[in-house]
């Protein structure tokens, strides 16, 4: 009886333990398998028991240092910005519905592996325990996070593809069949045109260039700025990566294990395509000519929210799709269809996978994933590798069709026709002379004699256009070796545009012929400049503002990008025409300066004043000065400006955001720098704490190895504490 009665107790007991656990238990206790550390810049240092640990102690760090910016991602990417932002913002919402409905994201999320459902859950399940302890946080819209968002945001880059698709296209389809008119559609192209380049710089050196003997990897993606934070995330399951990760994202996107290091520039590969369908009604039916037969245009309804003034209110649009894809405008009357890779699941994975990869072999069998489609990829390793990947997701096309115009979706040879594979598609792998770069340029030029050859790929792979980034690299990488880490730091701050070496000489020429005494000294200052970047530069000021007035008002020959526009005004066009800007730039200089002698620091300034996404900027307030050049000129080590909110002053937006230098050996060792700081908070010291070493080229030792981490430790705790 005795033994009943404890078998019973037993049974009791066992049922108790097994009690189900409400959801705050169930974070309380995952956050137990958590510890962060923050080192002396604010860098959280992650460490977890499994990826799923790991992965919630990243969302709950981050939502810390910015959760503003890491709930703007995904009300942007799930489509219900214009909640917050007003009816403006609906075609951005729109257009995220059109690739993927709440439905298609949940069965997105439903369908994934269960490693990958685990990282989901933990991505939702950090940034929900932030928000249950810390209710002095007030979101804007998200007051609860979901494991399926992450299959909406699932590659990393700058908005991805899908914002090269263009919501004033799309709204003026859904708003009555219309067409852009031309002229606006010429003015659109003109402001993209001078718009702050966006884009990247990868690096990679091979060993027999340094002195260690070992591979380097210079990481600079030109980003809005505060747009990734820093972090350094590892497991017991074997991650142990370090870089920069996009706000909300449970990957580091550009970054470095103790092995492999990834850096991904904006590609010249062609992604995406137009399809014009010929669309008839018939019976109340939309049907869609596809060859011999007439296809169901399947349609559906979807209903989005906006705020206008207090209110909520709605407005329910029709969406429709043929086996090419979303239809987002129309072309020459017709409905037109927008083709990208959209396979959510796998980009995840991808993005994922490439962070735990420990040598070429892996990284390159994880590249066959075939699904990071607005990237290249420079990559190095421990193993002495370098390697180049131009694209990723390449869709193999008929050759007879130019794919950079829309082409006849009723059609079957215009179809893709699966993907190209990794071995197809532009790499190159160890070059001999020693070095690969790219900087949003032709893979063509990526490692000089051992380039890739354009006439050995289909067109579609890569436009073969350079830039004056690409130009520079160039020549800066030739013929140099015994590369350090602050060499390479050195060689990513060069101050030289070769830009102006082609703009301004042009202009010296026309002021010979035509000379003013109005106009003697800003030229003389121009004829005997080196055309570098520095802090104190005159001549470096003229240029900007000349070559920006050349953007804003020069001609603009037909069919030329922006390279060879500047090299047109630099020689070609008309003596008056640049005389006249030149006037321009000096009587603008006068106006709002009192002297057109303005030293380029003085003008180009760095000012954060608040935790905004988008930045107010404002004369009057402390600011500092800023030696570095657009990458619109050259400068690897770009810095430009996006707006200005009516300043006579310029203050970056972009460019040099994340940056890291990588050497691979036994032991891994890296530098890097922040534009600013890693928190978003005013209050915080780490708001602004790296901008005085960014200026001045003066970079921190990355802790990556938990013995560094421990030595700088300011911080130690778990989530919730």
């Amino acid at each position: 009886m005795r033994t009943l009665s404890l078998i019973f107790l037993l049974i009791l007991s066992s049922c108790a333990q097994k009690k189900e656990l409400t959801e705050v238990e169930k974070w309380e206790a995952q956050a137990e398998s958590v510890t962060i550390i923050r080192d002396d810049f604010g860098v959280p240092h992650i460490y977890g028991k499994t990826d799923a640990d790991a992965v919630f102690g990243l969302l709950y760090a981050q939502c810390e240092d910015d959760f503003n910016r890491v709930e703007q991602n995904y009300i942007w990417a799930i489509g219900r910005l214009a909640e917050v932002e007003g009816e403006d913002a609906i075609y951005s919402d729109l257009r995220a519905r059109l690739f993927m409905t709440q439905e298609e994201a949940i069965a997105n999320y439903e369908r994934s592996p269960d490693w990958l459902k685990k990282l989901c859950d933990a991505f939702a399940d950090g940034i929900n325990y932030y928000l249950h302890t810390h209710p002095e946080v007030t979101p804007k819209l998200l007051t609860r996070f979901e494991p399926w968002m992450p299959f909406y945001f699932s590659e990393g880059s700058i908005g991805g593809d899908i914002e090269r698709i263009s919501t004033r296209k799309i709204q003026a389809f859904y708003e009555g069949d219309m067409e852009i008119p031309e002229m606006e559609k010429l003015e659109i192209k003109k402001q993209k045109e001078m718009a702050e380049p966006q884009g990247s710089n990868g690096i990679a050196i091979s060993g027999e260039l340094t002195q260690s003997g070992n591979a380097m990897l210079l990481i600079n993606p030109h980003t809005s700025f505060y747009f990734r934070g820093e972090v350094h995330v590892v497991s017991e399951e074997g991650l142990n990566a370090y870089g920069a990760v996009t706000w909300g994202q449970f990957f580091v996107y550009q970054g470095f294990n103790e092995k492999t290091g990834w850096m991904h520039t904006s590609t010249y590969t062609d992604v995406m395509d137009e399809f014009k369908e010929e669309v008839v009604k018939q019976d109340g039916t939309l049907l869609y000519q596809y060859a011999e037969e007439l296809r169901r245009v399947e349609s559906t309804e979807v209903t989005l929210r906006y705020k206008d003034g207090d209110e909520i209110k709605e407005k329910t649009f029709p969406i429709y799709h043929t086996h090419h894809g979303p239809i987002t405008h129309m072309v020459e009357g017709q409905w037109t269809a927008s083709a990208m890779m959209w396979e959510p699941v796998k980009a995840l994975e991808q993005s994922y996978i490439r962070t735990k990869q420990d040598g070429y072999e892996g990284f390159r069998k994880m590249m066959d994933i075939r699904t990071n489609s607005s990237n290249n990829t420079v990559y190095a390793d421990a193993e002495g590798n370098i390697a180049y990947f131009h694209g990723n997701f390449i869709p193999k096309r008929d050759t007879i069709f130019d794919f950079t115009q829309p082409v006849d979706g009723s059609n079957p040879a215009t179809d893709w026709k699966g993907l190209h594979t990794v071995d197809e598609n532009i790499l190159v792998l160890n070059p001999n002379n020693g070095w690969i770069q790219n900087c949003n340029s032709t893979p063509y030029t990526s490692a000089l004699e051992n380039s890739p050859k354009r006439e050995d790929y289909p067109k579609y792979m890569s436009r073969d256009q350079e830039n004056f980034r690409g130009v520079h690299a160039i020549e800066l990488l030739t013929g140099r070796n015994e590369y350090t880490l602050d060499s390479l730091i050195a060689l990513g701050h060069d101050p030289y545009l070769p830009a102006f070496k082609a703009l301004i000489p042009g202009l010296v020429k026309a002021y010979d012929t035509n000379p003013t005494s109005e106009l003697k000294e800003p030229i003389e200052l121009l004829r005997n400049w080196d055309f570098t970047t520095s802090t104190e530069s005159v001549a470096m000021t003229l240029a900007h503002f000349y070559g920006t007035q050349s953007y804003m008002q020069a001609e603009r020959p037909k069919g030329m990008y922006s390279m060879q526009l500047v090299e047109y005004w630099g020689s070609e066009s008309p003596d008056q025409e640049k005389l006249a800007l030149f006037q321009e730039t000096v009587n603008q200089l006068k106006a709002d300066f009192g002297s057109w002698e303005m030293p380029w620091g003085e003008v180009n300034r760095y000012q954060r004043l608040n935790g905004d996404i988008r930045q107010a900027f404002d004369d009057a307030k402390p600011s500092i000065p800023i030696g570095f050049a657009s990458g619109r000129w050259g400068a690897l080590a770009a810095y430009g400006a996006r707006y200005d909110n009516n300043t006579k002053k310029i203050y970056g937006t972009r460019g040099n955001s994340f940056v890291a230098v990588v050497e691979f050996g036994d032991k891994v060792k890296a530098k890097t720098i922040l534009a600013g700081g890693q928190s978003g908070d005013p209050d915080s010291p780490h708001f602004d704490d790296q901008i005085e070493m960014y200026a001045n080229e003066d970079w921190k030792d990355a802790a990556y190895y938990k013995e560094d981490v421990l030595k700088r430790a300011k911080k130690t705790y778990r989530p919730g504490e």
